[in-house]
């Protein structure tokens, strides 16, 4: 509920009717509404059926989103006894889901973070409180029996690590955050830690996240710290002390233009969000105070339609609202409320939704015992291809090699249209750590005539076993 404030020019001859004056009704206008195709965007829950069910969500209080998706699986991390584990199932594989169903279950303690491969939709990372980071192949139908070897274990962190983070266009660059206020990036197809920055924090890390084409990274940290440095360097560009007074978990992520969001709480513990131009960080662009609560708002932001989201742990809703280039810069949409609270959540990328269906965003929301799947929608009447809501997006094809980009050299993220949908392709099989440890999510002749190679082998292998007991067993039939 709002009010509009103004004042009718005088009547007089010239203007009997001063409401009629075309000028004011404009500004009027613009004061009372501010157009966006954005402004009627609506979030709705799946069906019971559609939702995954009968999952222990793990009770782990880390501030982490607890869940990963992309094209083919999601991922959840899950309760285990006796170290950690989480729960990677094909997309369609809904209902209940049985509790003998089998786990990545590889660490020691428990998992605190997961992500996906943007380039390899079969590769996820896992962090452990048990100090390392594991690197896991999920096979194209999911698992069939329980994973506890992964392709790759990374050593380096002396405490938990609890964020996990890909190079948005770097083929097989990670960067992890541990308790050890440690930032680590990682060569995964070597197994090494290239760059290692133990100087920059000296408290524990919140949030650690990549630029658009990862030529920085920005970190928020417990001392109160917004920090935007140089990867390769680990040196600092620029930071800001006291981003928000409260004494609560900052998060922070890059937006369009390479400005920087964060939520956060005031002193009086009011959640808050807030938008910084790194150039010059003295005052925000804009703080807008939320509501009261405990729970922590994590940041997704679509750079395609330029709308953030932030859910928030213990909530029941999530908030998206657009940023513009005009001020206030970050413009209220609206709100989602579902009925459970929520324990975390996973956000699909774009390539991953239903185009046809105006779907401009998926969640996939933890609660209690379940995962629920929540589609955001722009309403519209025709069912053709809407070209302003869906500009070519990011695509799974990595524009720079690990040890290039290690070398200084930078890449520009590789779009792809979804107009005609985007179909998950097939990959390339054997993985070797020292050489092409995580192939990219492509397809080629090559890769099938090699698949259809091993195909043969395999079958030539049946048959010669079924040869050698044929044999046996008229052997013993002989001597009957």
């Amino acid at each position: 509920m709002f009010k509009v404030f103004f004042s009718l020019p005088p009547v007089t001859a010239s203007n009997p009717n001063p409401t009629s004056n075309p000028v004011l009704q404009v500004t009027m206008s613009r004061q009372v509404v501010r157009s966006s195709k954005f402004r009627h965007v609506f979030g709705q829950g799946l069906k019971a059926d559609q939702c995954y069910d009968d999952i222990r969500i793990s009770q782990m209080t880390w501030d982490s989103n607890f869940c990963s998706v992309n094209p083919k699986f999601v991922a959840m991390i899950v309760d285990a006894s006796g170290g950690g584990s989480f729960i990677v199932l094909p997309l369609n594989k809904t209902g209940r889901i049985d509790m003998s169903y089998p786990t990545v279950c590889g660490h020691t303690g428990p998992v605190l973070d997961i992500e996906f491969c943007p380039h390899n939709d079969n590769i996820i990372a896992s962090g452990s409180e048990d100090c390392s980071v594991m690197i896991w192949e999920i096979p194209d139908g999911g698992l069939i029996s329980p994973l506890s070897d992964p392709v790759v274990k990374l050593e380096g962190h002396s405490k938990r690590v609890g964020i996990l983070s890909w190079h948005p266009t770097a083929h097989n660059v990670l960067m992890t955050a541990g308790c050890d206020n440690v930032v680590i990036l990682w060569n995964v197809a070597r197994g090494e830690a290239v760059v290692r920055m133990d100087t920059v924090h000296s408290d524990l890390i919140y949030s650690a996240c990549w630029n658009r084409d990862g030529s920085r990274i920005l970190t928020s940290c417990k001392d109160k710290t917004l920090r935007v440095l140089d990867p390769r360097k680990g040196t600092v560009i620029a930071e800001k002390e006291k981003c928000h007074d409260g004494s609560r978990p900052v998060k922070a992520l890059f937006v369009s233009n390479n400005k920087i969001l964060s939520t956060g709480f005031s002193r009086m513990s009011e959640r808050q969000v807030a938008l910084w131009d790194p150039t010059n960080f003295e005052e925000p662009l804009t703080l807008q105070e939320l509501d009261t609560s405990s729970g922590v708002l994590l940041p997704f932001f679509d750079p395609d339609t330029g709308i953030v989201y932030l859910c928030g742990k213990g909530d029941t809703s999530i908030r998206y609202f657009e940023i513009t280039t005009e001020a206030p810069y970050v413009h209220y949409l609206s709100m989602y409320s579902g009925k459970d609270s929520q324990k975390g959540m996973g956000y699909m990328p774009k390539r991953g939704l239903e185009v046809n269906k105006c779907e401009i965003a998926r969640f996939y929301n933890l609660h209690e015992r379940k995962c629920e799947p929540v589609v955001m929608t722009v309403p519209r009447k025709s069912d053709l291809f809407q070209e302003d809501l869906y500009p070519n997006t990011i695509g799974p094809e990595p524009s720079v090699e690990a040890d290039d980009w290690f070398n200084g050299k930078d890449g520009q993220p590789i779009l792809i249209s979804l107009k005609d949908g985007f179909a998950t392709t097939t990959k390339t099989k054997e993985f070797k750590v020292s050489k092409s440890l995580l192939k990219t999510t492509t397809s080629s002749t090559g890769d099938k005539s090699g698949e259809i190679e091993i195909l043969r082998k395999e079958v030539n292998q049946l048959k010669q076993g079924l040869e050698e007991l044929t044999k046996i067993v008229k052997e013993l039939q002989s001597k009957q």
